[in-house]
């Protein structure tokens, strides 16, 4: 496939850029900064508000990876990152619709539940959390995201578009992911509100393309993690200290993740190969 990857020069942008390559498939780049890759088709540098970049670079597309976003709810406007993930989404996923892409693989993220980035500490209404979890968000990006999955499905409602949103936790690989597990070791509190969830890099590229590859239709929103916690501390433990009388509909052993990953290996046929190191 001709695969239009948006934030193409991100963390997860390189890894499902090398993913996609090394499985034949044909990358068109576009992100804010110059994407220096010689094995893409093409590449186009601009700001995804532009509508005029995004239908050049779309154009051809069989497909279309939108990684394209502010990452991180840290903003001095909070209005300007809401307005900015949410206009992005909709120029790229309706110019897909209009365009006649098939599939979009989006990248949402766990904040669309609201505990991530909550300003008032909050504990889930039952783990494993799944799909189905009521809305808890307070915050604009984990808004932004819900906005983005409801463009999701307004566009297969338009257009007949199949999408899969996938719902990410941190991600990271080699040093970014084990500072990230240094700082989970150190204060296992700082890191309750995310429920300790986290996937290598290379798992969440290659969630990516089975998104891309697998035979499905309509509009899936799915959970991906880690088949493990962050935290060394055992799971159960930790949700006695940091989330007590939480109901748990599944058993918590060992370090088992909190987030429930089954329909996205039902969907995609994807389960994770990296567990926590060490």
């Amino acid at each position: 496939m001709r695969v239009l990857v948006t934030g193409a020069a991100g963390h997860i942008g390189q890894f499902v850029r090398d993913d996609l390559l090394a499985r034949g498939h044909q990358v068109v780049a576009t992100d804010l900064v110059p994407v220096d890759d010689p094995r893409a088709e093409a590449v186009h540098t601009g700001d995804l508000r532009d509508p005029c970049l995004v239908r050049k670079a779309m154009d051809g597309a069989d497909a279309v990876v939108h990684l394209g976003a502010i990452p991180h709810p840290k903003s001095d406007d909070d209005s300007d990152l809401f307005a900015t993930n949410c206009l992005t989404a909709h120029r790229v996923l309706d110019e897909a619709g209009r365009c006649g892409v098939r599939r979009v693989v989006a990248a949402s993220s766990l904040a669309a539940v609201g505990l991530a980035w909550s300003p008032v500490p909050r504990s889930p209404r039952y783990v494993p959390l799944d799909e189905e979890h009521p809305t808890l968000v307070q915050d604009p990006y984990g808004l932004s995201k819900i906005v983005l999955e409801e463009t999701a499905r307004a566009t297969h409602r338009r257009y007949g578009t199949d999408i899969v949103c996938l719902r990410f936790p941190f991600t990271g690989t080699g040093e970014r992911l084990r500072l990230q597990l240094d700082a989970v070791r150190a204060d296992p509190a700082a890191h309750r509100m995310d429920l300790w969830g986290w996937l290598d890099t290379r798992d969440a590229a290659e969630a990516v393309r089975r998104a891309l590859e697998t035979e499905l239709s309509g509009c899936h929103v799915l959970q991906v993690t880690a088949r493990d916690t962050s935290s060394p501390v055992p799971t159960a433990e930790l949700m006695q200290r940091y989330h007590p009388g939480v109901p748990a509909f599944a058993e918590l052993a060992g370090h088992g993740s909190l987030f429930d990953t089954g329909a996205c290996a039902r969907l995609l046929g994807f389960v994770p190969r990296y567990d926590r190191p060490g």
